[in-house]
């Protein structure tokens, strides 16, 4: 039996080096494999299984190996350590939460009533808004709501 983790991790090594490799762009990629630009980076990336169409063509935009091509396709374990806040931009998401987490959530209930929002039934999107004192990334999360049932 392989280990999961290295081939998964090695397979995110395989993608990252041929993204570089290539002359596409994440949008170009997920536009020729027809789906949303975050969800094809984080499919990519090893935290969304790929159906096998579409890690065969990712295979084939990306001249990626056969193993890397199965391992895009096996069920991940989306789990991760503490480690993942040391990377300056995805520590701003966990502040944001901390800040943010205890208003969102009461907005919610008080919005939708006793539940959750779906982080797996979920669209994401990221856009650049001009700004004359910056500019602005704006990310929306649209998640399905779903009813806490007792």
């Amino acid at each position: 039996m392989t280990n999961w983790n290295a081939t998964r991790d090695q397979a995110t090594l395989n993608v990252r080096s041929a993204v570089a490799r290539s002359d596409s762009s994440w949008a170009e990629i997920a536009e020729q494999l027809d789906r949303p630009l975050l969800w094809t980076i984080a499919a990519l990336l090893g935290s969304h299984p790929v159906p096998a169409e579409l890690a065969e063509k990712a295979g084939e935009l990306l001249d990626l190996d056969e193993d890397t091509v199965l391992a895009l396709q096996e069920q991940p374990y989306r789990i991760a350590g503490d480690s993942l806040k040391d990377d300056p931009t995805i520590y701003r998401f966990y502040e944001l939460l901390a800040v943010y987490g205890p208003a969102l959530k009461e907005a919610i209930h008080e919005e939708f009533g006793d539940g959750i929002m779906s982080a797996i039934n979920c669209n994401v999107e990221l856009t650049r808004r001009e700004d004359p004192d910056g500019d602005r990334v704006r990310v929306i999360i649209d998640g399905k709501f779903l009813k806490y049932q007792w």
